[in-house]
């Protein structure tokens, strides 16, 4: 079965969910579907991805190589922590230009969802980890197999760190995705949003732990990242399927992730319905 089909029949499983949940599950199927079509575009990630792998494997392995490691990494660690993050790039939205709900609020057909009957927010959601499921699969595995094949990797040999990892991935993406939805709300109050993205797109992959690891930051550094929800983005998820945290460690790592989760789901709903009030305020 190709992975379209895999992908497709893992989520149109959906005539035992009732009600709303049939029709969110039905928004990521749709989101899968519509990522499925640009095919080309993530195998052209795939290359990309792995062309700056191969850069960042080799300055991480040699600056392993010449200190003797450091902040707990050695060669084979550190070469998990590079081609996992590479893997990860094409699900998350934290480096994403913006979403289209920017456009529809500047236009003003944001007026349109508000009177579907559905959760705008929820089904952006859904509709977005459709899309960063199907962005996973051609990337990770593939990203996965050519760093061992060529820096060799230290993988967890216990299920159980696949399962959480699998679990830190799916609230990774939909923090990330929930992150740069409440960013995007800021266009019920200004005209233009680029400079504002602009910041996040920089700031965000870095305090993510994208460029260097979050564990070697300076001390004042990595509590400043620890108090954002950005490594909760790519470290956390990162450290849990390379198994550098195992057992209740990696549980506590995925609690702060559901942590984040609700936070930056609850600014979101606050901030929708603040540009929601101004919104009709405008419109009279």
């Amino acid at each position: 079965m190709s992975a379209r089909g895999w992908g497709v029949a893992v989520l149109g499983k959906v005539a035992d969910l009732p009600g709303y949940a049939e029709v969110y599950w039905r928004l990521a199927v749709a989101g899968f579907r519509r990522q499925w079509h640009y095919k080309l575009a993530m195998f052209a990630g795939l290359f990309t991805n792995s062309v700056f792998g191969f850069v960042r494997a080799s300055v991480m392995v040699a600056a392993v190589g010449a200190t003797g490691g450091f902040a707990g990494y050695d060669a084979g660690s550190i070469g998990a922590y590079v081609w996992i993050s590479q893997g990860l790039l094409g699900a998350l939205q934290f480096m994403a230009a913006e979403l289209e709900l920017a456009e529809r609020i500047r236009t003003g057909d944001i007026v349109v969802d508000f009177l579907r009957p559905v959760d705008l927010q929820l089904s952006n959601l859904a509709t977005d980890l459709g899309r960063a499921v199907c962005a996973l699969l051609p990337r990770m595995v593939p990203s996965l197999l050519i760093g061992s094949l060529t820096f060799g990797l230290v993988l967890p040999g216990t299920p159980e760190s696949y399962l959480l990892g699998m679990l830190s991935i799916l609230l990774a993406s939909a923090i990330s995705f929930l992150a740069l939805f409440a960013l995007t709300t800021a266009g019920f109050w200004v005209v233009e949003t680029r400079g504002i993205r602009t910041l996040y797109q920089t700031c965000g992959p870095f305090l993510a732990g994208l460029f260097v690891p979050v564990h070697i930051f300076p001390d004042w550094l990595r509590a400043f990242a620890t108090a954002t929800p950005f490594p909760s983005m790519l470290q956390a998820p990162v450290d849990v399927l390379s198994g550098r945290v195992t057992g209740w460690a990696a549980v506590q790592v995925v609690g702060v992730q559901i942590f984040w989760l609700l936070a930056v789901c609850a600014l979101g709903r606050v901030l929708l319905a603040a540009g929601r009030r101004k919104l009709e305020v405008q419109g009279g």
